[in-house]
């Protein structure tokens, strides 16, 4: 059986991840890395591609760091990548979903708020969905038809939220002095795009799952990243750990999730949220 921690290692396998210059991205790289997998970090700015590979070659070997700029919304793009890819010999064992448009609530919207439900706009409607969702249903659709082909199966990640299984609590958006119909709230498009990144993941891991191609998802709470003292105040309390997460506590989450240390586990929704969504 061997040991349980060499399920882990993930030498000599290729993960592509997409929104990889993201704040969770170069984090789910890094994750990656430090099992042993080439990444092929993915987005659409290239300067920020180029950071991201900086970063991460203070760790890692810079030979097994490679940048792609890719639009997710666009087949031709997904496919370009993809038969570059192939050409070089290179096969893609891992593909994470983690590409999305976070809207942040900021409640300076001016005369109309935009970010709440009778006001939201459409084209934001229309381009949220399209990267967050759309995009990693081609990417699936592009990589994970390659893993089930060729008979050697493969690993997809989808990144959802927290608010994949419950509702924002929109009273920790409140600015005071505002009236209500002018209050910021987290706009409904997160909540749909992380659903529907949990009505995939069930998808694909029947789909392909004869093929060897397993889909599960993460689920992580918030983040701390120099959010102002009122928000983090008021979500915290809501929190049973009392805190919000570090950047980097999702790291061995997701080296469980893309290796055979979690080959048994398929079409789940993994919430690690500190424990909100038990309260």
């Amino acid at each position: 059986m061997g040991n349980a921690l060499e399920k882990f290692g993930l030498t000599g396998k290729t993960a592509l991840i997409t929104g990889a210059a993201g704040l969770l991205g170069v984090q789910h790289a890094a994750a990656l890395l430090e099992s042993g997998a080439t990444v092929v970090l993915t987005d659409l700015g290239e300067a920020s591609l180029a950071s991201a590979s900086v970063s991460l070659s203070g760790t890692a070997d810079p030979a097994r760091i490679l940048a792609r700029p890719m639009d997710v919304c666009q087949p031709e793009a997904i496919q370009a990548v993809a038969e570059e890819l192939a050409s070089d010999g290179r096969r893609v064992d891992i593909l994470v979903n983690n590409a999305a448009i976070d809207p942040k609530v900021k409640g300076d919207q001016g005369v109309v708020e935009t970010s709440r439900l009778e006001n939201f706009p459409l084209d934001q409607w229309s381009a949220q969905l399209a990267v967050g969702l759309t995009g990693a249903f081609l990417c699936s659709q592009v990589f994970g038809s390659a893993m089930a082909q060729d008979g050697r199966g493969g690993v997809i990640l989808n990144i959802a939220s927290d608010l994949s299984v419950f509702s924002p609590d929109q009273r920790i958006y409140r600015k005071p002095g505002l009236a209500d119909e002018m209050q910021p709230v987290k706009p409904v498009t997160y909540s749909v795009i992380k659903a529907g990144l949990i009505g995939l993941t069930r998808y694909l891991s029947t789909y392909w799952a004869d093929r060897g191609v397993r889909a599960n998802a993460l689920s992580p709470g918030g983040v701390s990243d120099g959010q102002g003292v009122e928000f983090v105040q008021n979500l915290t309390s809501l929190i049973p750990l009392g805190r919000m997460a570090s950047r980097d506590e999702y790291r061995a989450a997701v080296q469980f999730l893309c290796s055979d240390a979690s080959a048994y586990l398929n079409g789940q929704n993994i919430v690690m949220d500190g424990g909100r969504s038990v309260w």
